[in-house]
Order: C-alpha cells, then structure tokens, then sequence
C-alpha cells in the first residue's frame, strides 16, 4: 500500500529485498541532502528458492526473514512514512509472495513494496545520480541482479530509459552453473542466453547513446576487484580484462576456486554468470570500459522517500502526464478531487481512515477516474482500470497500481466487491474509498455547470448519511435520481446511503 508522510524525518531508512541479497541503509536527511550512518547487506539468494511451479519455497523464505529480524532492530520506532521497504525480481516472480511479504511486514513493522522492473530501474538511476558527479553527459547504467538486470540511459537527474531484463547472477547459477562447474559449452550457453536478452532492447539502447558507462551492482563491482587484482585496472571494468578473467574461469574450472583478493567466499558461486551477462553487456553495447558506483538501489529509495517529503513527489508528475496524454478534464478531476477529499476529511475517523495514506489514495483516483474515455466512452470505468494497472508509473509500487485501478473500475455501476476482497482487511477501507469517489463523481455529474451546495456527510459502519440544504434536493431532481440509483448500486454490496 501507498506509503503515509512521517513528520519526523530526521532519520530515514530503505531495505531493498533483492533476489541475492537483503540490504538496509539508515540515514539522516539535512537540508536536502542524505548522510549514511548504517550499510547492513546480507546474502539471502531469494531468487534460488523459487522453483518451476514459480513458488519461494521455506527454506528461503526463512533466510529472508531471519536476516530482516535482524535489520528490524534499526528501524524499530521509526515512524511510517520514514522507512521504505521494496522487493524485486524474486518477490515479482514468486506466486505466492503475499506469504513472505506478509510475515515480513509483522517482523518490520513497516508496508513492503513490490516494485516492477522499470521502477527499479528509476530508482537505480536516482541512487546512481545522486552518488556520481554531476554533469552534463548521458550516462548508461547498467545493474545485474540476482534475478533481473536493468539498463538505464539518463541525463544528470532525469532517467531517459528504463528497461529491466530477466537475467540475473543467481537465476543464470542455477539455470548453467548450478553445481558450481565451470566449461567453456557452460559459459557459452549463459553468455548466448544474455545476449538474446539484450537484442530486444539493443536497438533503443545504441538510439540514444551515451558518454560514459556506470555499473551499480555488487557484481559488477566483484568483477572490477578481481580484475584489478590481476592487474587489470585499478578496479574500473574493461574488455581486455573480461576476456582474461574468463580465461582465468576455464582454468579454473570450478566456482569454489574462484578465489581474487576482494571476492567474498559467499560471492564465488554466481561469479561466472555474472562474469557472462557482463561480458554479454560489454559485446551487445560495444562497451570499451565501465566504472563502477556504489549508489544504487536503496539509496535511489532514500532520495526518492525525501522528495515526497519535500514537495518532489514523482508520483504526482507521473499521474499529471497520464492525464495529459489520454486528454482527462482537469477542471472536472479537481472538482471531483476537492469533493472526495472534504467527504474523506468528515468520515475519516468514523471509516478509520486516518493514516494520510488512505486520503492520498482517493485523490489520486479522483484525478485519473476519468483516463478511460480516451479510449472509448461504454465501459470507460473498465478501460481507465487496465491503463492503470497494466501501464509505467513511475513512483508507483505494483500494489499501488492494483488499488488505484480497482478504485478507477468501481467507480461507476457495479462495484466488484470480490476484487476488493482480495485486499483482505485492507478491502474494507477501498470500498469505503470507492464510495466517497462516487459520491464526489456524482455530485458534480453537472461537470460545473451549477452552483452546488454545501453538504454535511455522517459514517456509521457500512452506512453513509448526506444531508442536503433543505429542500435542494426537491428542486434538483437529476441530482436526486442521480443519487437515488447509486443507493440502489451500494445496496448490492451491503452498504447503506441515506440521503437527508
């Protein structure tokens, strides 16, 4: 679920639930700018405990949640808002992640994320953006994780590509090295598979080019050592150095050899496939050389919590342009908008809607309800759902999109209840934010046209109460049958609207 502001954001933290490895930066924000107190990163390798059937089998789900009992000890009694937890691959593809996230969530404390590729990307590019120089060149970066790798083409802070593979350092282990042998047929096949990966997004990749190539992941750093032990540079990656350090693995022959000054024992594993989605990167791109960064993932977390706290909220800019390109009425979305959040603001308390999470939620359905009649006017509702669901938002976690949508699709005729009772105990508090938006929908169904009158809304349970000016409603009879079908529609989902 969306995340609610903290008010005290002297200290924040970020968690990034990856595919081979948890890690957990505490900071504190001044002016602005973050100052890292703590780095915790322990291997975990999620991504090895999925199995064919796509399910995180215990063991790893247990090594998971051991390391974050761990981590909970930092952010205990940090406030909401201040600390942003978010998975990755192995939690995109795991089917039954609603069983890890949530028995993480009680350990954490805290709402756990699952992001999409493209937003991890984004991040990436902000932790890397934040961390490097500033100037005025495009840069390529390029993460491997344990289960994805992502590729971003930006310029100073503004990412202008955003792409995320299903290639990763521990899914390529156990796909091609899983006992640990190395050969050069082995090494083949990864490298071969990488490549085929790369060819779909080689083309708008080469498009935009670039002045400088950055790597950002554990892996890409591990190669650097190792190359800089072999005197192969001073810890920057090249391809002179790629092709003997996979000289070097042959020789080898096995990843429990693989042993260069700096190289954790617990990295040597899923070195050669990273060595091949690297040496893949370097031949797909014609990469002469890339530098490494230590920003990344968690620290384009900890910038992006500070933005939304200091007015820089990507999700608002990302909402604003879904707006501009499927043409929405924005005077009628921030009419809707005005009225659902007054509503909220009267029944929060009585609904047990006052985490700020829950209001920001309904006024970003209110702004994009309307995106579906770009597409067609009949089921608008249903169409607005699936461009929210299904399209890039950038700031938005998968969770994120889920509600929204469902907002957007329950917001006029049949309110499909089962959906949100997918949502658990949270599905309660959407269906009370799904019948505010009506109701703010319907009261200005006029578009502006009138002048309408002030109202006074009461809660009780599964019951809303509107009271009118006397007489208004006598008078205004579209608004009044307006009204009188909608009691019939909530009636179907067990709620009540009285209208006084």
């Amino acid at each position: 679920m969306p995340q609610s502001q903290a008010k005290n954001l002297s200290l924040i933290a970020a968690i990034d639930l990856g595919s081979n490895s948890f890690h957990m930066v505490v900071a504190k924000a001044q002016n602005g700018e973050i100052r890292i107190l703590e780095r915790l990163g322990e291997k975990v390798q999620l991504a090895a405990g999925i199995d064919d059937e796509r399910q995180l089998n215990e063991e790893s789900m247990q090594r998971g949640l051991d390391c974050l009992k761990r981590f909970a000890q930092l952010i205990n009694g940090m406030p909401l808002g201040a600390v942003r937890i978010v998975g990755t691959n192995a939690l995109r593809e795991a089917r039954n992640r609603g069983e890890f996230i949530r028995r993480a969530e009680q350990i954490l404390g805290h709402p756990v994320e699952v992001i999409s590729g493209r937003e991890e990307a984004r991040l990436i590019y902000l932790g890397v953006s934040h961390t490097l120089a500033d100037t005025p060149g495009k840069r390529l970066v390029a993460d491997i994780g344990g289960g994805s790798t992502e590729f971003i083409i930006g310029q100073r802070f503004e990412p202008l590509l955003r792409e995320s593979l299903q290639m990763g350092c521990v899914s390529y282990t156990q796909r091609y090295f899983k006992d640990g042998k190395i050969t050069p047929a082995r090494y083949a096949q990864a490298y071969t598979a990488a490549r085929l990966e790369i060819m779909s997004i080689e083309h708008a990749l080469h498009r935009l080019t670039w002045d400088e190539a950055i790597g950002s992941s554990g892996t890409i750093r591990a190669i650097g050592l190792a190359l800089k032990a072999g005197g192969h540079g001073a810890g920057e990656v090249n391809a002179e150095g790629l092709a003997w350090l996979k000289r070097k693995l042959f020789k080898l022959g096995d990843a429990e050899k693989v042993d260069f000054d700096g190289i954790k024992p617990d990295r040597r594993a899923i070195f050669p496939a990273g060595l091949a989605i690297l040496e893949a990167i370097f031949d797909a791109l014609e990469l002469q050389r890339m530098d490494h960064c230590d920003g990344a993932l968690r620290e384009g977390v900890l910038y992006d919590l500070l933005g939304r706290h200091h007015h820089e909220d990507v999700r608002e800019r990302t909402l604003s342009s879904l707006m501009e390109r499927y043409h929405v009425d924005l005077k009628q979305a921030a009419r809707v908008e005005r009225k659902a959040l007054h509503a909220f603001d009267q029944v929060a308390a009585d609904w047990d809607l006052e985490d700020g999470v829950w209001r920001e939620l309904l006024g970003w359905a209110a702004k994009v309800h309307e995106v579906g009649l770009d597409i067609a006017h009949y089921h608008y509702h249903k169409h607005g759902a699936y461009l929210i669901e299904h399209s890039d938002l950038a700031g938005f976690s998968r969770e994120d999109q889920q509600m929204l949508a469902l907002l957007v699709r329950g917001h006029r005729r049949n309110i499909p209840r089962d959906k949100f009772a997918d949502f658990g105990d949270e599905g309660i508090k959407l269906i009370r934010l799904c019948v505010l938006l009506r109701f703010a929908i319907l009261f200005h169904h006029i578009r502006g046209t009138q002048e309408m009158p002030q109202v006074t809304l009461r809660a009780n349970g599964d019951s809303l109460d509107v009271v009118f000016p006397k007489g208004w409603l006598d008078e205004n009879q579209l608004t009044q049958a307006d009204f009188a079908q909608e009691a019939d529609w909530l009636t179907r989902v067990g709620f009540s609207l009285n209208l006084r």
